[in-house]
């Protein structure tokens, strides 16, 4: 079941009573969390049916004489468990799970693990409550959620845009939504967003980021390069070193992924590029420039660069000085 079907079943007042929410993807736990500590219950019946715990501070004994307790005032009582990856003793809330109360919907959040199915919580869990198990997200799945959160809003999204987008924030959920809804609250009478829409109220530039970099790396275009390391100099906030040395890694581990390929057709190649034709033409122009040599070099630079960034062989060169020193090496 989806995070999407658990909240439709809410809506029209259909409760299991225990949601187990489990996985690497917090965005969706989030999403089905905020819903049932918000939306569930109105503000009058909150005062009285809604309870929510915190692993780190919270014993089971607390969360199962809470769940047990029966609504007042109201149809059904709420509890939630959030952070349940830092309780301690969290196994033994299978004596409430055995017997849970139909009055009592509990929602608990465990991100970032799930329960060992070999364990009696993991066989009572799937006997009497919903699971909901989170993935992250694929890269090459990234688009296509992103479009779909867009249109999900009545707007559209331009390519380059969506591109530009997913480029700068990566598979950060959280703040994709957030980003998009910055755009559209500013959009007005605009329906669709473009680039410059993206620049302006995202503030990542179109001309001048980490992945225009990259590509001028790509093309050994030095000047290039050069030109967007003083706009990250003159703009700090722009583009972190933190942020660019894994985004041109990234793009270079899969440039080093098209030279072992067998078949180095753009068709091939797409999706190692979140299924971006012009990405894959990049890519491929930069395996053919580069070669084996020439990009594991760019990989052993990055890593040396990676730790003269955080001070170690450094005594003290600054960011843009290690970028412009480091391009250098690249593309010489």
């Amino acid at each position: 079941m989806s995070a999407e079907k658990i909240i439709s079943e809410w809506k029209i007042g259909a409760f299991k009573p225990i949601y187990w929410l489990e996985g690497e993807e917090p965005y969706f736990i989030d999403k089905v969390m905020d819903y049932a500590e918000h939306k569930i219950l109105n503000e009058s019946e909150a005062g009285f049916n809604l309870t929510v715990f915190y692993g780190r501070d919270a014993d089971w004994a607390s969360v199962v004489s809470a769940c047990r307790r029966y609504p007042m005032f109201a149809e059904r009582q709420v509890v939630l468990l959030k952070e349940a990856q830092f309780m301690k003793d969290l196994e033994k809330l299978e004596t409430y799970v055995a017997k849970p109360l139909s009055s009592t919907v509990f929602v608990v959040a465990l991100k970032d693990k799930k329960v060992d199915g070999r364990t009696n919580l993991s066989k009572l869990l799937k006997k009497n409550a919903e699971v909901f198990q989170t993935k992250k997200i694929y890269e090459n799945q990234l688009p296509e959620w992103t479009k779909n959160m867009v249109l999900s809003k009545g707007i559209d999204i331009t390519q380059p845009a969506l591109q530009l987008l997913i480029d700068n924030i990566g598979n950060d959920l959280s703040r994709l939504e957030n980003e998009i809804e910055k755009v559209w609250i500013n959009l007005g009478n605009s329906k669709t967003i473009d680039e410059n829409a993206i620049e302006k109220y995202v503030g990542i530039s179109k001309e001048f980021n980490a992945f225009e970099l990259q590509a001028a790396i790509g093309k050994k275009d030095l000047a290039k390069a050069i030109r967007i390391i003083q706009y990250f100099e003159a703009n700090p906030k722009a583009a972190p070193i933190q942020l660019i040395l894994p985004a041109i890694y990234s793009y270079f581990s899969k440039v080093y992924s098209i030279l072992s390929m067998d078949d180095k057709s753009e068709n091939a190649v797409k999706g190692l590029f979140s299924n971006n034709f012009y990405a894959a033409k990049e890519g491929l122009a930069a395996a053919k420039a580069f070669g084996i040599q020439g990009t594991e070099k760019i990989l052993l630079l990055l890593h040396e660069y990676n730790l003269r960034s955080i001070g170690i062989n450094d005594t003290g060169t600054s960011d843009a000085g290690l970028l412009k020193e480091m391009v250098v090496k690249m593309v010489s």
